[in-house]
């Protein structure tokens, strides 16, 4: 069953294509990483998916809603992760955690076990009273990933989210994370730089040209994921799409 459609989708800002007719359909479940230069509109293709502003052109259905005009109805199940934590300052590793919960109104007793739960899942056990200046880079987008996935959302969507981490604490946090979202069942959609971290975490791999279109898309299974001679080939497979652009696959 598909989670997110988009049907010949096009955004353009003050005159200038992001998006040109593009169409892509996620399955439930799957992990998708979006790939391409910078410019390429990965990052407005997001955007539509999250209900940030309507598509000129085409349709975004994401768990069979208009995720602009009926954001509303997908509080709860849908959560989004940038490329910085945006943990609130004020507030301790628990509490950030349980933001989400306590927006959908649940009981604090019942939110506050979730949390505990989730800071346990993302390994940050022990981290509950601290406050984000007294966490690492790598500990806040933890926390960062337990208050998204607190809410159990159907979806998650992630913009870049490990950007600002080194590559070894990158490596493992996505690791985690990839993991955590394929147990649960969860969609999640990445938009990132880097041709190693789409194709270590995603179930497909959607390599994109400018404005965003689909050039190529590329399927890896666990075995291919584990496998570095493997990912190298793919990653210059990758590569040598991105270099090609102006051409799309047929």
């Amino acid at each position: 069953m598909s989670e997110i459609v988009l049907d010949r989708v096009s955004k353009a800002f003050a005159g200038r294509s992001a998006v040109e007719n593009l169409s892509l359909t996620i399955a439930r479940g799957e992990i998708v990483a979006l790939v391409g230069r910078t410019g390429a509109g990965k990052s407005t293709a997001l955007s539509l998916m999250m209900g940030a502003f309507p598509p000129d052109h085409g349709h975004v259905r994401v768990a069979g809603l208009d995720p602009h005009a009926e954001f509303g109805q997908l509080a709860g199940r849908l959560a989004v992760s940038f490329q910085t934590d945006r943990l609130l300052p004020w507030r301790r590793a628990l509490d950030n955690v349980s933001l989400g919960l306590q927006i959908l109104g649940v009981e604090r007793g019942e939110r506050e076990r979730r949390a505990r739960l989730w800071l346990d899942r993302v390994k940050m056990t022990g981290a509950e009273r601290k406050y984000p200046h007294e966490l690492s880079g790598g500990m806040r987008q933890r926390v960062s990933f337990a208050r998204a996935l607190a809410v159990e959302p159907a979806i998650v969507l992630l913009d870049e989210s490990f950007g600002q981490l080194d590559e070894v604490t990158s490596r493992e946090l996505r690791r985690d994370f990839a993991e955590l979202v394929r147990g649960l069942g969860t969609t999640s959609v990445l938009v990132t730089h880097r041709l190693e971290e789409a194709l270590e975490m995603a179930d497909r791999v959607v390599v994109l040209g400018a404005p965003a279109r689909v050039l190529a898309e590329i399927r890896t299974d666990a075995t291919e994921r584990a496998d570095p001679v493997r990912l190298g080939a793919l990653r210059r497979a990758v590569a040598e799409i991105l270099e090609r652009g102006d051409h799309p696959a047929t």
